[in-house]
């Protein structure tokens, strides 16, 4: 009987260690939303005449307008709401949120006011207070988030102001000074030692920004930047970084830049300097799925910029960009809480056209480590992800139908690759010139492209 005691006790024991272990090794797991570019247009109304359907299509005509959108138009509240709450209903408890800006509708100046920017900011600050009213949320200011649009300044005003008093739930005391100073700040992320959050107000770069385009660090946020990341190294830290305006070129208009050459030189030697201590950049702007590598002199992989779709199928009206719409996406990520090495990406996506002739059902689109065979997000497998894009149809096809949240079912050319390989690949302005004018050598031919897209239709077909 005492053998048998002594046994069941020893078996207790190791399944009691079991347990245990496993917390631990699975503790190691955590997981952050990122959503952004909402634009909200509270003009949208199903209308008989599709010119009137919405402002943001600037008259014109949203022929297949549902109550959950059309690729004319940004968001209606009913797309806004059910993005949030999808979010609760695929992970109703996330470690945090980042909400990366860009909140109110494409429509012109004078269709607007300070008065509607804080108001439209101020709902969907509340939604997400309301869906989410115990996860932290880490926001920064888009180009839209400011009357006039994109010409935000750098010294405090009533928007900045504004927005820190909605916010301050979200803001410790430092944070809002900061913020009513240049719209930016940091915070120890979840408020754990060695783990650091930067919130930058990258719109004072933007090149459509006049207010800040004579100067050399507008509201000192270069200078600031450095600092906090100085001392993050030097109490071992490790840093995200978020903003709404990404440096480097647009991957769907050829040499588009965002910001000037001046701050996206600034901005590439502080990710250089820094690199060590930044675990993950997380911007949004574009609207479209992609990412942006940066490397060391030696043409290492340092970091990784990863640009989340916009909740907003608007159909930009950027001059050369063809059929630039969405479908609306929001995002998973999966970090390491011990390390904050991003293990894996998972976007979720609605499928407009289906969403309004059945009903709205947010779908995984993919996950990251699956589609592009990587082990996991780090900086060297996105660069691996990269050189499969660059090197193998397949692989290209797949990048670019998520590009647009599968939208987009077209086949990428060459120059299409070109296009969005130099983009990812190429943050300085020099070197990006440089691989899109080298395009042409050093893409495969038209013949291994052929018979890349057959092997491709082979594969699929097995």
């Amino acid at each position: 009987m005492f053998d048998f005691f002594k046994e069941f006790n020893m078996t207790t024991v190791r399944l009691l260690l079991s347990c245990l272990l496993f917390k631990e090794v699975t503790s190691l797991s955590g997981n952050f939303w990122h959503i952004t570019d909402q634009h909200w247009d509270p003009t949208y109304k199903l209308s008989d005449n599709p010119e009137l359907v919405c402002a943001s299509s600037g008259k014109r005509p949203a022929a297949n307008a549902g109550k959950f959108g059309d690729y004319a138009c940004d968001s209606p509240w009913h797309l806004i709401n059910s993005s949030v709450y999808a979010m609760k209903d695929i992970l109703p408890d996330p470690d945090f949120i980042l909400w990366t800006g860009d909140d109110t509708p494409h429509v012109p100046n004078q269709d607007l006011g300070e008065e509607e920017v804080l108001l439209i900011i101020s709902n969907l600050t509340h939604i997400i207070k309301q869906v989410f009213p115990n996860t932290k949320v880490y926001s920064a200011l888009g180009n839209h988030d400011y009357h006039p649009k994109s010409q935000l300044p750098a010294a405090p005003n009533n928007i900045y102001n504004g927005t820190a008093e909605l916010w301050q739930d979200w803001l410790d005391p430092e944070s809002q000074e900061t913020f009513k100073k240049g719209g930016y700040y940091t915070e120890k992320l979840l408020n754990r030692t060695g783990f650091r959050m930067l919130v930058l107000n990258t719109n004072l770069y933007y090149d459509q920004n006049k207010r800040t385009q004579n100067m050399d660090d507008p509201a000192g946020q270069f200078g600031w930047m450095d600092q906090v990341l100085t001392e993050a190294a030097h109490n071992k830290e490790k840093v995200y970084i978020i903003g709404h305006v990404p440096p480097g070129f647009f991957e769907k208009k050829r040499s588009k830049p965002w910001f000037t050459p001046e701050f996206n030189k600034l901005y590439l030697d502080m990710i250089r300097k820094h690199h060590k201590v930044i675990l993950g950049q997380f911007f949004g702007h574009h609207h479209t799925d992609s990412f942006r590598m940066f490397y060391n002199s030696e043409g290492s992989p340092i970091s990784t910029m990863f640009l989340s779709p916009g909740v907003t199928p608007w159909k930009t009206t950027l001059p050369g960009v063809l059929d630039g719409a969405n479908n609306p996406g929001i995002r998973v990520f999966e970090y390491d809480t011990q390390t904050l090495l991003v293990k894996d990406v998972v976007t979720y996506y609605l499928n407009l056209t289906h969403a309004n002739a059945a009903r709205g059902r947010w779908e995984k689109e993919y996950r990251l480590t699956e589609s592009f065979r990587v082990p996991d997000a780090s900086p060297a497998s996105m660069h691996q992800a990269l050189e499969r894009i660059a090197n193998d149809h397949c692989y290209l096809q797949k990048y670019y139908e998520f590009n647009s949240v599968s939208y987009d079912l077209t086949e990428c050319n060459s120059d299409c690759r070109v296009d969005h390989v130099c983009a990812a690949r190429e943050v300085d302005f020099d070197t990006y010139e440089r691989c899109v004018k080298g395009g042409a050598t050093a893409i495969y031919g038209r013949l291994l492209t052929v018979l890349s897209v057959a092997l491709c239709l082979v594969l699929a077909n097995r």
